[in-house]
């Protein structure tokens, strides 16, 4: 295929518009994590892991919320190149069909079985009891989740990305001094502890659902946000939607149900290593923000200029993205390390807890040069191009067949360390490099899947 004529400056300018944003966001949703992690820590070891074990089921949720607007997205981003507005407007309906339901059934089932649910992650009680009081109060928050999520995600996928920043920049702000208020009992109240974190975090979430619902109803939106559109009905459209948002769904599910299955196994093997865990987690989220947001804008360009009919560019663009996200991968490997001794001089963690935590922290620096370019390949060059089964196959075989089998049995067979479990845990990363270069250079993913 002939070489793209695509003006560089033009395509780092477009880059530049699309990752700022997006990389803002991020941070911002880590920021809104990190508030938890670091206002909890100074209550105690034992609330710092229930929170991060809860958020665990809220975890899994977002992965579904992430996969059927990532399959949606696969289409919207292609038909914003074609032109179409209207069945973007329509594959929104489908989606949050989808993620209402989705909330729903989470809601209730942290409202009504709290304490089966937190000792999938954990056996010891007191973390256990602490992390049914944050889901009885937080569960009420995944509803707002529910319509914010689609319908900013599929927004980034038509380059609308500023409102996003503006959501979560206001939701920072709110869940941070509320966080402060209502965990440490501020301005005259009682210090309410997790609980007070988790009520801060529902207010937040609905503060984001109210400035969405405000910004899509305002005047000359390009794609209007519909709820009519959640009962219409357009067979060919539908199975469309189902063909590229079933297999993503599943492989976010397969990925996040690993991410938590890991938790899982971390949390047997005691509170010290749950309490490094999360605050290894936190720092990952930190150190990929730069990169997560070139996955995004990977997906827009490539997406975008498919559904133009524009394969050669699409090519171009692709080739440009792998040394973006190598380089921001590299860039957070080096945050991690730097964020290393300051987050275990600052935090109460026992000695054990230190130990781990230094250790947890030196394998995520290389992690996450892994994540950063499977992510980009996965989710932004695959995806883009209609290719939404690959990552599933290879979730399914890297992570739970080799990563989470050989960490399990490591754990609690072999008896192995709390070390080299991890290592086992955090090894699919590294495995999936060769796997996606290979399946990059076949060009399998260039295809256009409009109509």
């Amino acid at each position: 295929m002939r070489k793209s004529s695509f003006d560089s400056r033009v395509f780092y300018k477009s880059v530049l518009a699309l990752v700022l944003p997006m990389a803002v966001q991020n941070l911002i949703n880590v920021g809104i994590s990190s508030l938890d992690v670091i206002m909890l820590g100074k209550v105690g070891e034992t609330v710092l892991s229930a929170s991060s074990l809860a958020n665990q089921i809220q975890f899994i949720m977002t992965m579904i919320f992430f996969g059927v607007t990532s399959g949606a997205c696969v289409l919207t981003a292609q038909y914003w190149g074609k032109g179409d507005r209207r069945t973007i407007e329509k594959v929104m309906g489908i989606a949050l069909r989808i993620s209402l339901t989705t909330g729903i059934l989470f809601t209730l089932a942290v409202l009504f079985f709290p304490a089966p649910l937190m000792s999938l992650f954990t056996n010891e009680p007191d973390v256990i009891a602490e992390g049914v009081k944050y889901l009885q109060i937080v569960g009420y928050s995944y509803l707002f989740m529910s319509i914010t999520m689609v319908y900013l995600n599929i927004m980034r996928s038509v380059e609308k990305v500023i409102i996003s920043t503006v959501v979560y920049s206001v939701s920072l702000v709110t869940n941070g001094v509320l966080n402060a208020i209502f965990i440490f009992g501020l301005l005259g109240l009682p210090a309410m502890g997790i609980s007070g974190a988790a009520l801060a975090t529902s207010i937040a979430r609905l503060v984001e659902l109210i400035i969405v619902l405000v910004y899509a109803y305002r005047p000359g939106q390009p794609v209007r946000l519909r709820f009519s559109d959640i009962f219409t009905r357009d067979p060919q459209l539908f199975r469309d939607f189902l063909r590229y948002s079933i297999p993503v769904t599943l492989n976010e599910m397969m990925w996040g149900g690993g991410v938590s299955m890991i938790t899982a196994i971390i949390g047997h093997m005691g509170q010290s290593a749950v309490a490094a865990n999360s605050v290894a987690q936190v720092t990952r989220q930190l150190a990929t923000v730069v990169a997560f947001g070139i996955a995004n804008a990977t997906a827009i360009m490539i997406g975008k200029a498919i559904g133009e009919g524009s394969e050669d560019k699409a090519e171009d663009f692709g080739r440009r993205f792998v040394w973006l996200t190598v380089i921001a991968g590299v860039v957070g490997g080096i945050v991690v390390l730097i964020v290393s001794p300051i987050a275990s001089s600052t935090l109460t963690l026992t000695g054990q807890a230190r130990e781990y935590l230094t250790f947890m922290m030196f394998v995520m620096s290389y992690f996450v040069i892994g994540q950063a370019f499977n992510t980009t390949m996965v989710v932004g060059v695959f995806r883009a191009g209609g290719d939404t089964k690959f990552g599933l196959l290879e979730d399914t075989i890297a992570m739970w067949g080799i990563s989470i089998l050989v960490g399990f049995l490591g754990a609690f067979v072999f008896g192995w360390s709390v070390q080299a479990v991890y290592v086992v845990l955090l090894s699919d990363e590294i495995i999936k490099i060769p796997v996606n270069w290979w399946r990059y250079k076949t060009k399998i993913w260039l295809r256009n899947v409009t109509r």
